[in-house]
């Protein structure tokens, strides 16, 4: 039988030579199943610009089927499904500009940590440690940057200490 060669695509397998396989790739139905494949993953503003771009189906407004199918060149959305497909680009337009407003921080990583570390040396010279935490207690909270505060499922070794600090027992015996 020889070997076989599969096609993701169009869902199917013949045999593995170089005229079947080349028959095959420059095939119509597979360039139709393949621009199906990546049309799935097409995000809906684009979609919308498309079918904004066509015009409608007359064929497919009379008689509710086109005899192109998805292959037709005209439109076969209503007005409703194109407000749902404009609301839905706007809502994942949100998402993006929400996502990216949590993802760039006020400030860098490195700018929080030197600023920690000149805090910690004023803390260790300076003998009015309760004096240093009553007036920075209102500040803790947005003290860490927001990258760190944003990653889910960290272990509990990475994620930053709790607001009053961790809780030390005086009578624990380690190792």
């Amino acid at each position: 039988m020889g070997r076989r060669y599969y096609c993701d695509y169009c869902d199917r397998s013949f045999q593995d030579n170089m005229h079947n396989r080349k028959k095959h790739l420059n095939g119509v139905q597979h360039h139709r199943a393949k621009k199906a494949w990546y049309d799935y993953f097409r995000d809906s503003s684009a979609i919308l610009c498309d079918e904004q771009t066509k015009k409608p189906c007359r064929k497919f407004l009379q008689r509710g089927i086109c005899d192109f199918g998805p292959n037709c060149r005209f439109s076969h959305m209503s007005e409703e499904d194109l407000f749902h497909l404009k609301k839905q680009a706007e809502d994942e337009r949100q998402q993006r500009e929400d996502y990216v407003d949590r993802r760039l921080p006020r400030r860098s990583i490195e700018e929080w940590l030197s600023r920690r570390e000149k805090k910690q040396t004023a803390l260790g010279s300076q003998g009015d440690l309760k004096d240093k935490e009553d007036s920075e207690e209102g500040q803790e909270e947005s003290d860490i940057p927001q990258q760190l505060l944003s990653i889910p499922n960290l272990p509990p070794s990475l994620r930053p200490p709790p607001l009053g600090g961790w809780k030390v027992r005086v009578n624990t015996e380690w190792g």
